[in-house]
């Protein structure tokens, strides 16, 4: 029989002409549309509405409404009605009694099931948008590789390494998924090519009527609608007036900017310099980020990091670091710009910087003291703006347990204490998409600027801290110096004093954080004093009782952080004086 003689020829002739399109594209969908139409070509029964189809064979809810949607496309470009959805009605069973009265039960309607939508970012989401880019009608379809390029935008993990080293699965993992759910063919050997099927299309279709979808293009179209900036309160640094910004860590090379500023006289009278600040006009400098080479994300994938930023258009600036994991700055166009205003360089360090913890590592760095000290550096390095970010990875429970506290009281004090911002993130992926949106911001933010730029020449490294605060109070908040001068005065640690050494050997003892060492070293300059007062409580029982009362009795007045316990004072009397 010919098509034409069919009861139904109009829809015979969709279904017909989407089983072609499915031969054509080698799809899976083939068999159902076969057995759609040799059922529909079969059936004598003239149908009004194709939600009737659903009675032959072949013809589900995803086919019936494909028509439906035909039909009214259809009957809109021709002026014809729109034939009405058949209301299927079951008449309620009904029992009736001696009495004569009945009572009816209502059918429980089986369940409709929800359409499927990726998702939010994922990697099917992001395959999805990525072949949706395709004209529909193509049947050429995207190799791997292409489909990748234009994809990876929309994901927030990797398609081309495990956003977890330990794992071995990436976001392209999910295009099986897709193939099953028969969302997307693959055709073509040995160069697979791959393309949504009509699901998929409706699926893509989905996608950009929800909500998160509307938003992703809405931040697109408009720039000023970028990440909101990191609530700091610089108030709470610079409430920090304790001598213990003066702590040093010892530089593990030496830098090459070490000798650019010079240590100058220790003298906390002296006048400060005056000067004429060196300007940068907007359009003299562009922003970039500033990467430290040992960000890796393994040992065998060293390159990962700078790679990943780079897609994502933040290529980075990749330099061994005096201080910090990333920092911001802003490089002259033209490189003797500074030079030939009597500074160094081509690059002003901007006031943001960032310190990289992976979970594992903070825990190791609370327990061996080194997350204090990096957190003291910080506080002495000037920068207004530092943010923490803590990389949560795949660890043992157990351990994950045993310091939750500890990892809980670091990150409040770090916020409230030193007033830096913390950003939580599941994987670097993440820390890669975060510094990424910050660069964009910064661009923004400092691109339209005048910098103002001390000369190197009047800075040293006892006047740094105090002319910076100077300026920022009686002048104006944004001050900057060359990045030479700031990687000058991080490494000015190597020059660590007997002070500082006798803080970091305070330091070890379990309890003592940098505020109480500080009391200690007050009223003892040295070690040798300090051990000194501890032979002098004398032999015996009461001078076990001295030795181990000493540090408690001379700081009783103390309160709040710097304040010392019986037992804290006992454990010191310890290690220095035997007890």
């Amino acid at each position: 029989m010919a098509d034409a003689d069919s009861a139904n020829p109009q829809l015979l002739a969709w279904v017909k002409e989407w089983l072609d399109l499915a031969r054509e594209r080698n799809s899976k969908g083939v068999t159902t549309y076969r057995t759609a139409y040799n059922s529909l070509k079969a059936c004598p029964i003239t149908f009004e509405h194709p939600a009737q189809l659903q009675q032959l064979k072949g013809f589900g809810p995803k086919l019936c409404d494909r028509l439906e949607q035909q039909l009214k496309k259809h009957c809109e470009q021709n002026g014809l009605p729109m034939p009405p959805h058949p209301r299927s009605r079951k008449a309620a069973p009904v029992t009736g009694d001696e009495n004569g009265e009945g009572s009816s039960k209502p059918v429980k309607k089986a369940r409709k099931p929800k359409a499927y939508v990726p998702a939010f970012r994922s990697g099917a989401f992001a395959l999805v948008v990525g072949l949706a880019t395709l004209d529909e009608d193509s049947v050429t379809g995207m190799t791997k590789a292409e489909l990748i390029e234009v994809a990876q935008p929309y994901c927030d993990s990797s398609f081309s390494a495990p956003s977890d080293p330990t794992k071995f699965y990436t976001a392209w993992n999910s295009m099986k998924t897709l193939v099953q759910k028969e969302l997307v063919y693959e055709r073509g050997r040995p160069l697979r090519r791959y393309a949504l099927t009509d699901e998929g299309w409706e699926v893509a279709k989905r996608i950009k009527e929800t909500d998160h979808w509307k938003a992703e293009k809405g931040k697109a179209k408009d720039p000023t609608s970028a990440q909101p900036v990191p609530n700091f309160q610089p108030e709470a640094i610079s409430r920090q007036k304790s001598p213990s910004m003066e702590i040093f860590e010892p530089a593990q090379a030496p830098s090459e900017h070490q000798s650019v500023v010079s240590d100058g006289p220790i003298s906390e009278d002296s006048s400060l310099p005056n000067f004429t600040p060196i300007l940068l006009p907007p359009g003299s400098f562009t922003v970039q980020l500033v990467l430290d080479v040992r960000e890796v994300r393994a040992k065998t994938d060293r390159d990962y990091m700078q790679e990943e930023l780079a897609k994502q258009g933040a290529k980075p600036i990749m330099r061994s670091m005096e201080l910090g994991d990333a920092q911001w700055v802003a490089k002259c166009n033209d490189p003797n710009l500074l030079s030939s205003q009597g500074a160094e360089g081509d690059e002003v360090v901007l006031d943001w910087i960032v310190e990289r913890k992976r979970l594992d590592d903070l825990i190791g760095s609370i327990k061996d003291g080194r997350f204090h000290e990096q957190k003291f550096r910080l506080q002495r390095s000037g920068v207004k703006k530092v943010i923490y970010i803590i990389e949560d990875i795949g660890m043992d429970p157990e351990v994950v347990t045993r310091y939750a506290e500890a990892v809980r009281s670091a990150i409040a004090s770090t916020q409230v204490v030193n007033g830096y911002f913390i950003k939580r993130t599941n994987k670097m992926d993440e820390t890669i998409r975060y510094l990424t949106q910050m660069t964009k911001m910064l661009k923004r933010t400092y691109e339209s600027r005048t910098l103002h730029v001390i000369p190197t020449k009047v800075l040293t490294s006892q006047n740094y801290l105090t002319l910076l605060k100077h300026l920022r109070e009686s002048i104006s908040p944004d001050w900057y110096i060359t990045y030479p001068a700031f990687s000058s005065l991080a490494s000015k640690s190597e020059s660590i004093t007997l002070r500082d050494v006798f803080l970091k050997m305070l330091m070890t003892i379990k309890g003592v954080t940098g505020e109480k060492a500080l009391e200690i070293q007050k009223r003892w300059k040295t070690p040798y004093d300090f051990v000194k007062a501890f032979e002098a409580c004398g032999p015996g029982e009461q001078g076990l009782k001295r030795k181990r009362e000493l540090v408690f009795s001379q700081t009783s007045h103390l309160v709040g952080r710097k304040k010392f316990t019986k037992p804290l004072s006992t454990k010191i009397a310890e290690v220095w004086g035997d007890a």
